[in-house]
């Protein structure tokens, strides 16, 4: 067991007899880890990338909440109303006139 231990330690089983399949073996596992290592990282930039994008959503969310209140504000008729004054336009002191159509038959 001592003794086996040692020839890994020093080596020995990269350059015995079968070594070749070693090496292949080697080759193998060193490939896998850098795909590991790859994907790893692939899924921690898609984690960051998300969270940005969780926060875009939460700033467009709230910036549409106020030009909505903003909007529903500008809608009123006393808002229009100020906005026409500036222009010299008032509502009207008489109210509209019915029209009544009669038809022929």
């Amino acid at each position: 067991m001592r003794k086996g231990i040692l020839d890994i330690l020093k080596g020995k089983f990269l350059v015995s007899g079968d070594a070749p399949k070693n090496w292949l073996f080697i080759i193998f596992a060193s490939f896998l880890a850098t795909v590991m290592i790859a994907s790893s990282h692939s899924a921690d930039s898609k984690v960051h990338r998300i969270a940005n994008l969780n926060e875009q959503v939460r700033e467009l969310r709230s910036e549409f909440v106020d030009v909505r209140s903003d909007l529903q504000g500008l809608k009123l008729e006393s808002a229009i109303m100020g906005a026409l004054a500036e222009d010299g336009l008032y509502p009207s002191e008489t109210p509209p006139n019915r029209i009544i159509v009669k038809s022929k038959e």
